[in-house]
């Protein structure tokens, strides 16, 4: 291997790195088709399959597809644990596309149950909740110590674009082909992405309970992700449980809390979606197609502009959560298109830049050695919201209209953006910073409120802390895969 090169000058380690590259592809392939069967089936369900609660089928269809991903965490995180990473991920793969291929045979053959689509759902669902955090663990494996930020970047911007390319493709190929065309299709493209991972290499595979899966140097993956330096006080220290971390941190817990409830009002919009287009607009798949890429676009676009926003975070919390739900009363008000159209490039905005903001400081919050389970368990909590929005929000929509659905969405996320307020303007210098994520400072007391003099300067005098740009870098990539993953359903 030739010696490094500027950064300028060296090309994507996707392209550099052809173990790398070759597992990326696997991961477009998974990740867009889980999407893509997860979409165009909501879809079929509300256009074509259930003709008397479309909602309840709808609804309950999502909260299937997304039980695995909350249910199943402790064993995943046990099987990645004990097993080799590459074995996982090719079985989960395998799974997914034996599941759809053998649907598709069905479907090809006679139409196919509701229930057996169901099933389907849960199947491949669990091979993807199992697929995704062992990708994200793998990567040590695949890349060099110095490409490792780089590489979860870029795997955790690819999740985002994958998302939302199968929430484009679904509704389009439900309508081209139907049900039978969207899950062969889906059967195809996990079993290439199977083949591509039994072929691809894994060269910096450690022993199995070494403890260094992946690491070189000293454990450079687990440093460059905030974790405590071996020998350290911090890695020394046991892990606490969630309730005894949140015991010592109140405003992150009424922060959480409120974002649980925000949640069930915002992913809600995956079963509006589809029952407003076939019910109000009376528009076809692509309409569908067109409204999860405005969500997408919007929320990509809030992760990569959110960390400019002045102001508290639970203040911009705030703001954002208001012009939220206006942006769901747009369409409850005006039967357009292209109301809902903006509405949802809106709210997504709003989701990507909530996301960074409070990812951010919850990293700064949180003790590192307490990170790892603080957002798994963060992750779970948000993402079990989904499946009891997506059923009520189901139920509801066979009730009443979904313009209604619209206005319920704005109603219920009032009340939680004013709470979110109060719990900001009542906490204290400690509990939050006001300036966004990749400033180079570190804020004292006095800079924690807004109308600091000095940004870049500490009340008692010291030298500011610079915060390297690469650890910025990937905190703003995290926050952005958190932010894409919520709006998706928790999914990850």
């Amino acid at each position: 291997m030739s010696g490094p090169k500027g950064p300028r000058g060296r090309l994507p380690v996707v392209l550099r790195n052809p173990a790398f590259g070759t597992v990326w592809i696997a991961q477009v392939l998974t990740q867009a088709s889980a999407r893509m069967f997860q979409v165009g089936i909501v879809w079929w369900l509300v256009q074509y399959a259930a003709e008397s609660e479309p909602g309840l089928a709808s609804g309950a269809f999502l909260a299937v597809s997304t039980l695995p991903a909350v249910a199943l965490a402790p064993v995943v995180a046990a099987v990645i644990a004990r097993n080799p990473h590459r074995s996982v991920m090719a079985a989960a793969a395998a799974g997914a596309g034996a599941v759809a291929a053998c649907t598709a045979a069905w479907a090809f053959t006679t139409p196919l149950p509701t229930g057996v689509a169901y099933g389907a759902a849960l199947l491949i669902s669990g091979c993807q909740a199992l697929f995704d955090p062992c990708l994200t663990t793998s990567v040590p494996e695949l890349v060099d110590d110095a490409d490792i930020e780089a590489a979860t970047g870029f795997e955790l911007s690819t999740q985002s674009i994958a998302g939302l390319a199968g929430g484009l493709l679904g509704p389009l190929v439900v309508d081209a082909w139907g049900l039978p065309g969207i899950v062969a299709g889906c059967a195809g493209a996990y079993l290439l992405a199977a083949l591509l991972i039994c072929v691809s290499r894994f060269p910096r595979t450690s022993p199995r309970g070494t403890g260094i899966e992946g690491t070189r140097g000293g454990g450079t993956a687990a440093q460059s992700a905030g974790e405590p330096a071996p020998g350290s006080e911090a890695s020394a220290a046991p892990r606490r449980t969630l309730r005894q971390i949140l015991a010592e941190l109140p405003f992150i817990r009424r922060v959480l809390l409120c974002f649980a409830a925000a949640n069930v009002f915002t992913t809600a919009v995956f079963v509006v979606m589809p029952l407003y287009t076939a019910s109000v607009l009376r528009a076809d798949g692509s309409t569908v197609a067109l409204l999860e890429v405005s969500l997408g676009i919007g929320t990509l676009a809030g992760s990569f502009t959110g960390g400019r926003l002045p102001g508290r975070p639970t203040t911009v919390g705030a703001v954002c959560l208001g012009l939220m739900a206006a942006s769901f009363a747009l369409p409850g008000m005006f039967a357009d298109r292209t109301a809902f159209v903006a509405a949802m490039v809106v709210a997504g905005w709003c989701v990507g830049a909530v996301g960074v903001r409070f990812v951010a400081l919850f990293q700064r919050l949180v003790p590192p050695a307490d990170k790892p389970g603080f957002f798994a368990v963060m992750q779970s909590l948000l993402g079990a919201t989904f499946p009891l929005a997506s059923l009520l929000f189901g139920v509801l929509g066979d009730q009443i209209s979904p313009r209604t659905l619209c206005l319920v969405q704005a109603m219920g996320l009032v009340p939680v953006a004013l709470v979110l307020w109060w719990t900001g303007a009542r906490g204290t210098a400690v509990d939050e910073r006001t300036d966004p994520p990749g400033f180079e400072s570190t804020a004292t007391a006095a800079e924690q409120h807004p109308g600091a003099s000095d940004p870049h300067a500490s009340s008692s005098g010291h030298a500011p802390e610079r915060v390297p740009s690469d650890t910025a870098t990937a905190t703003v990539t995290v926050a952005a895969a958190t932010a894409i993953a919520t709006a998706e359903g928790g999914a990850r």
